[in-house]
């Protein structure tokens, strides 16, 4: 079976051709991508600990906005709080803190959390929201075929 990472690897493979064809009208085609682990907790490990998968879409190195430093706010904001950072900025700021980025662009599905940050952050969140239900989806193809492989094992 797949691990995580090479799952969510696989997830944002499958997406990038829509991803691709999104950059045709977004305002930038920039995009930093951050997957965070969803079987660890925020009080379990960092927030670095935590991250399962970043990648950088288009020319990093001649970006005039950290977008990779973005997407990392915007994934701790939504793993921390359990909920996209959408959420918090429109329905509890009080639960902002000082440094929190104050755009939006995470998705949060069950226990899995993305977060990008390149284009408009509407854009950020569909990207995200697509990276997460593949995720998830993936994985559900992974233990499925486990299950039919192995039908007498036990544990995961």
């Amino acid at each position: 079976m797949k691990d995580l990472k090479e799952i969510a690897a696989d997830a944002v493979d499958l997406v990038s051709p829509a991803i691709e064809r999104l950059f045709e009208r977004t305002n930038r085609k920039e995009l930093h991508i951050v997957v965070m682990n969803p079987q660890v907790k925020p009080w379990e490990v960092s927030f670095e600990d935590a991250i399962l998968f970043e990648k950088s879409l288009g020319s990093p190195e001649s970006w005039s906005i950290s977008f990779d430093q973005f997407a990392r706010k915007k994934a701790q904001q939504a793993w921390r709080e359990s909920t996209s950072n959408i959420q918090l900025q429109t329905l509890h700021p009080s639960a902002l803190r000082e440094d929190d980025l104050l755009f939006y662009g995470s998705f949060v599905y069950g226990n899995i959390v993305v977060a990008c940050s390149g284009v408009e952050q509407w854009y950020d969140m569909l990207i995200s929201g697509w990276i997460a239900v593949a995720i998830e989806q993936l994985t559900m193809h992974e233990y499925q075929m486990q299950k039919l492989e192995n039908p007498t094992k036990t544990y995961r």
